[in-house]
């Protein structure tokens, strides 16, 4: 299993990840947003579907801070968005709607979690498609560090190599 990102149709994009732990543990680090924020974004939830989900991203939460890239100077050390909860079938099934549709996936397997994450509905353009492949992928690795006990690598540094990397992958 790939830790990277792909292009399932034109305007979504798909990550598979084993990672370690129980699934009601993952499930709490992507639905309850103290928990969330240690790796993605927090912010008020209410979980029922039609609920509002408010994101709040401060980067330099979940992992050390560092000089926001030149590109990325409007959002600063963070930003608020704003989500709407589709789906919310525990300890299973999450669903949003946040720059498109974003559905979290788990089940167990071997003793881990399978997280299938699949954003669809992108803008139908490549600097949407390689900026939300990067941003996922760091936010999953940082997810997985947390998991694991290891302290995250720094945001910024690791997003901008995978843009690179997947600048190249993407049309």
């Amino acid at each position: 299993m790939s830790k990277y990102g792909k292009i399932v149709e034109p305007n979504t994009l798909q990550f598979e990840r084993l990672l370690p732990g129980a699934i009601g543990q993952v499930w709490k680090l992507i639905t309850d947003a103290e928990k969330r924020a240690l790796w993605f974004a927090g912010g008020p939830t209410d979980l029922q579907p039609g609920g509002e989900m408010q994101l709040v991203f401060r980067n330099s939460q979940f992992s050390p801070p560092d000089p926001t890239p030149e590109k990325y100077k409007d959002f600063g050390d963070g930003f608020v968005s704003k989500a709407t909860v589709l789906k919310c079938e525990p300890p299973h099934l999450f669903e949003i709607e946040w720059e498109g549709v974003v559905r979290f996936e788990l089940e167990e397997a071997d003793g881990h979690v399978k997280l299938t994450l699949t954003h669809e509905k992108l803008q139908d353009n490549k600097e949407t498609r390689v900026g939300t492949l990067a941003g996922w992928h760091t936010h999953l690795d940082i997810l997985f560090d947390r998991l694991n006990g290891d302290d995250p690598k720094k945001f910024w540094p690791a997003h901008m190599h995978l843009e690179k990397e997947y600048d190249q992958q993407v049309d």
